[in-house]
This record gives structure tokens, C-alpha cells and sequence, in this order.
């Protein structure tokens, strides 16, 4: 590693990731920041992601690592493993079928960096089945806490960076509740400022699906996690709600 004290640990939760994960893997290996290591948790994929994974290990110089669970538990306890066995100082995260530019994580460390940030997330654009941009950008903003965040959907899971020296690992462990990385963020941004870079440096893949179903989910998850997991009274949580649903329709226009 070129620099242990800038090692970026890049966390990617595979569960029949198949289609995607070699190309994820050669997306990491072509950033311009090269002191990384990738850590591909395999939760008990039926497919052939591990075949696959262990295919890119063989020239990868130890850079690329495979977790092999052994009991299916969800993407919330696949990230925490990884976190577990993370040996940098900084946490990214990356979903099997997302794509990052090929300078993300040089321009979010430095940015991290300037504003000595804790916590970090980047702007992003919706891309097809095929992650081919499709114009639809989803700002950030150069700041956010807690109360702003219960009522907004900024933050992109596969644009986040953590600081761990400053939050440390057990604060970014995610609950094993639906929509967990929304929760996680909400319980750093109870102790850290959330900072934004406005660059689109990652495109988040959606592929075909029931939008009308996704958005009824969406909603209960969002409420139970206002309820059970924040404890928000009744009126406080409808009042967020309102707003997180607006902005959610908006930033899909």
C-alpha cells in the first residue's frame, strides 16, 4: 500500500452480483487513486459472483478480497462485516451494479481533506439498466445535519466516504432494519456535519422494475424508521414525510 494512513477501504455487499462484479472490480482497479483495498463480501450468492471474484483476485496483488459468508443475512450485515475487516482509514461504500468515475475517490478525499470532514457525499446521475447517464442529476448541498437529512434523500449510499479515525467503527455500523444505510447516516449526522462535493462522480443503475410498488416500500420504510427507529412523535414524522416524499418525487422528474 502506497500510504497506510490514506488507505481507502471500499465495501461492496454481492449477493448474485454475477452480471456486474467484474466490471465493478476493473471500475476500482482504474481509479486515480490507487491506495485502496476492495472488499467484496459475498452473501451466499447462488450464481457465479464468487467464481468470478476469485477469477480478478489472481492478478490483483492482494488489493481485491473476498468475504465468503456462510449464512445469507442482507446487505446491512454484509457492510458490517466488511467494516469489521476493513483495514483503512476511510470507508467507501459501492453497490455491486453502481458506477464511480474514474477520479471519485481522488476528488472526495480531497475534498474530505479540505473541509476535514468526518463524513462526505457526492452528487449523482441516474443511469439505464446498461448505467448509461440518462441527463437526471441529483444535486447536493455543501452541508447537512440531522434535522435536514430526516427530510431529504441526498445521500447516495455508493458516494459516501467515512473518516473512521474521527467517527471510529461502531457509529457507521448499520442496523439491521430496512433502508439501514439511510439510518446509519442519520445516526453519524447526529454527531457530524454531512458535507456534499456538487460533482456527479458516480451513476447510480436502475434497472427495469415496478416503480409504483418501489414507492409504496419506499414510504413505509422511511415511516417505520421516523417511529421505531428515531422515536419521532406522530406530527414530527408526518411533517418529514411530506417533505421526503416531495423531494423524492422532484428528484425523479
Amino acid at each position: 500500500m502506497e500510504n497506510g494512513d490514506k488507505l481507502v477501504s471500499i465495501i461492496v455487499p454481492v449477493y448474485n452480483a454475477g452480471a456486474y462484479i467484474e466490471e465493478t472490480i476493473a471500475m476500482v482497479r482504474t481509479q486515480s487513486y490507487q491506495n485502496w483495498e476492495l472488499l467484496l463480501v459475498d452473501d451466499c450468492s447462488s450464481d457465479d459472483s464468487r467464481t468470478k471474484i476469485q477469477r480478478c483476485m489472481e492478478d490483483a496483488g492482494g488489493k481485491v478480497r473476498l468475504i465468503a459468508k456462510s449464512v445469507n443475512e442482507g446487505a446491512a450485515r454484509a457492510r458490517n462485516t466488511g467494516i469489521a475487516e476493513a483495514k483503512g482509514r476511510y470507508i467507501a461504500f459501492l453497490d455491486a451494479d453502481d458506477v464511480w468515475m474514474a477520479d471519485k475517490l481522488a476528488r472526495e478525499l480531497a475534498f474530505m481533506e479540505k473541509k476535514q470532514a468526518a463524513f462526505v457525499f457526492t452528487a449523482y446521475e441516474f443511469g439505464d439498466e446498461k448505467a448509461k447517464p440518462t441527463g437526471k442529476v441529483v444535486h447536493v448541498p455543501e452541508t447537512i445535519c440531522y434535522k435536514q437529512a430526516l427530510s431529504r434523500t441526498v445521500i447516495f449510499t455508493s458516494t459516501v466516504l467515512i473518516d473512521t479515525r474521527q467517527t471510529g467503527k461502531e457509529l457507521i455500523l448499520m442496523p439491521d432494519v430496512k433502508s439501514e444505510d439511510t439510518a446509519a447516516w442519520w445516526r453519524i449526522l447526529r454527531k457530524f456535519t454531512g458535507y456534499g462535493l456538487d460533482e456527479v462522480l458516480t451513476i447510480y443503475r436502475r434497472p427495469p422494475r415496478s416503480l409504483s410498488s418501489n414507492k409504496v416500500e419506499a414510504v413505509r420504510r422511511i415511516w417505520n424508521l421516523y417511529r421505531r427507529e428515531e422515536k419521532l412523535p406522530f406530527l414530527y414524522s408526518l411533517y418529514n414525510l411530506f417533505f421526503w416524499a416531495l423531494r423524492a418525487t422532484l428528484r425523479r422528474l
